[in-house]
This record gives C-alpha cells, sequence and structure tokens, in this order.
C-alpha cells in the first residue's frame, strides 16, 4: 500500500502503520517536534521575563518606589522569573528582571514590592 511520509511527504510503500520513508526522516521528524517543546519553554519564560521588566519599568519612574503586589500581580507580573539577584549590606535580597529589581515587604499587614533601577555601585557586592 502507498502512503505519504509524515515527514518529506514522498510516496512509499512498507508495512501498515509505517510513517515515515526513511529513518533518516523518522529522526529529523522527531528531531523537530523536540526542539520545538524546548523552543516553547524558552519562548515562555522569555515572555515573561520581558512582560515583568515592562510592568517594573512602567511602575519605577522615579528610581525608587513601592507597589501593593496585587497591583503588579494584576498587571500580569510572575515574581518567580527572574534574571539575577543582588544583595544589599542589611542583607536584603532584591530580585532583578533585567535592570528592574523588586524587593517583597510587609507592610501594614499587605504585601508590596520596593522598586528600584540597577546602579553602578551594586556590582561591587
Amino acid at each position: 500500500m502507498m502512503r505519504n511520509c509524515t515527514y518529506c511527504n514522498e510516496k512509499f510503500e512498507g508495512r501498515i502503520g509505517k510513517k515515515y520513508c526513511s529513518s533518516y526522516c523518522r529522526s529529523a521528524f522527531y528531531y523537530q517536534q523536540n526542539r520545538e517543546k524546548e523552543d516553547t519553554l524558552f519562548k515562555k519564560i522569555d515572555i515573561q521575563l520581558k512582560k515583568n521588566r515592562k510592568i517594573l519599568k512602567a511602575y519605577n519612574k522615579a528610581g525608587l518606589v513601592t507597589v501593593r503586589k496585587e497591583k503588579l500581580i494584576k498587571e500580569g507580573f510572575d515574581p518567580k522569573y527572574f534574571t539575577h539577584y543582588w544583595k544589599n549590606k542589611n542583607g536584603q535580597v532584591y530580585l532583578f528582571c533585567y535592570e528592574y529589581g523588586f524587593l517583597r515587604i510587609q507592610d501594614k499587614q499587605k504585601e508590596k514590592y520596593v522598586l528600584i533601577q540597577w546602579q553602578e555601585y551594586m556590582n561591587k557586592y
């Protein structure tokens, strides 16, 4: 019975259920499928990092500001995605999305974030 190869679409003969005309096409098909899965995860992370950066930048016009956590989350901010961190002299750890950072604090029983922008002096710590 003639059928078309799933990968290259060439006609071939073979047993019932055979999907590929050669081992090369079978291997190439699965390689492509797995590569697309990896790209999907990479793209998801990259998109979230860029979204986080955009949100932090929009709320931090002055270089230092405090914002309610729920406000940022509502915009699509996800604190699990960050590019690096910085620890200040007091031991507080700021998480960064590129050059915009945030520190989770508790203020009057409300969770907030202190937003900052990366400064040259931070390279020393």
